[in-house]
Formats: C-alpha cells, structure tokens, sequence
C-alpha cells in the first residue's frame, strides 16, 4: 500500500504559503509507516520546531490500473475519508531553498493520521463536501471539494500516467487554507459535513 498525496490543490493554500498556483498536479509520497490509524496519538518529532496540520479528504482506490483514462477514474475509488498531512514545515522550507526533496518534511513516522472510509455512494455531490479541522474546539481550516484545482478524476488520470494505482493504495488530495503549527497538548477533530471522522491528541 502507498500514500500518494497531490500538494497545492486548493488556491488559497497555495497563496498562504506563497506557492504558485500549478498548473499540473504537485505529487509526492508518503510511506506505509507514515499512517496514523484508530484516532491514536500523535506524537510530536523531536526534529522540528514547526509541525504544521494539513486536513485533506483521502481516497481508497478500488481496483488497480495505469494509464486511466479521466472520464473512466470515478471506477477506479470507491471509498472517501478524512487524514491530516503533518508537514515539518521548518524542514521543508530548508529543503525548498536548496531545491532538494522534501520527503523528510512530509513522510515520517505517524505523518498521516487517517479516519475510517465511508461509501462515495453517500455523498449527493462529490463536487460539494464540506470538510473542517477543529483544534482545541476553534475551527482553523475548512473547505469544500467544490474548490478543488485539480478534480479526483483528473489526479487519479494524472498519476496513474506514472505509477500504477492498486487496490487499497490512499490518495490524499490536498488541503484549503489555513494550515498552521500544533503543539503537544492540542486536540484535533476532523469532519465531513457534520460527520465527527478523526479526534486525537497531540503528545
């Protein structure tokens, strides 16, 4: 199983952290050893100063493929949750300036927490989800998949082009504005509409 995660999806994230808009998806990956499941805790990295939280619906893809065509991609997942990318932001601005990858940044251990899946069948309107993160009950970032630069479609077409996609494998889809630090004591709760999907603790 591998995490595939498209960065600046959202244009106002993108603008926030003075990124330009892309015009092709921005992929990177995480490991298997990077997921966080059953609402455990996080436990913050003594390597960085600067762990910042980053809510993204996730897709499970269903079937495996390559070379997907996008008007055949909506076959190709069948399952939509709710994870954080945790980003050391101070690494990766290191990393950033120096041209470098920045896989350190975003595929540690414990990196992506992830929620249970619930069927796509259960949304009227993929194209209008609402999704949010609370921290310590203050609402700090929320958007909706009406907002999205790049659609499912056009990520899974996109990446299968490179890699090939298989049953199981995660696709995280970007984050909206409003990304910022957490600390050791913070709580974090993660919704899909009004639907309670992720709450842990940061340790």
């Amino acid at each position: 199983m591998k995490i595939i995660a498209i960065g600046r999806n959202y244009a106002e994230h993108a603008k926030e952290l003075n990124n330009p808009v892309p015009t092709v998806p921005v992929i990177f990956m995480k490991p298997d050893t990077a997921l966080l499941k059953d609402n455990k805790p996080f436990y913050h990295p003594d390597f960085s100063e600067d762990i910042h939280h980053e809510i993204e619906l996730v897709l499970k893809v269903s079937k495996e493929g390559k070379h997907i065509g996008e008007k055949f991609a909506a076959g190709y997942y069948d399952e939509i949750g709710l994870g954080v990318d945790f980003t050391a932001r101070d690494i990766q601005a290191r990393h950033k300036e120096k041209g470098l990858p920045w896989e350190l940044a975003k595929a540690f251990d414990g990196s992506a927490p992830i929620s249970s899946f619930v069927p796509k069948s259960k949304f009227a309107d993929i194209y209008n989800i609402n999704f949010k993160l609370d921290i310590n009950g203050e609402t700090r970032q929320q958007g909706n998949t009406n907002m999205l630069i790049f659609s499912f479609e056009s990520i899974i077409a996109f990446v299968s082009r490179y890699i090939t996609l298989k049953k199981g494998d995660l696709i995280f889809t970007g984050t909206p504005a409003g990304v910022g630090r957490v600390k050791v004591g913070d709580r974090l709760e993660g919704y899909i509409g009004d639907e309670k999907m992720l709450d842990f603790w940061v340790k």
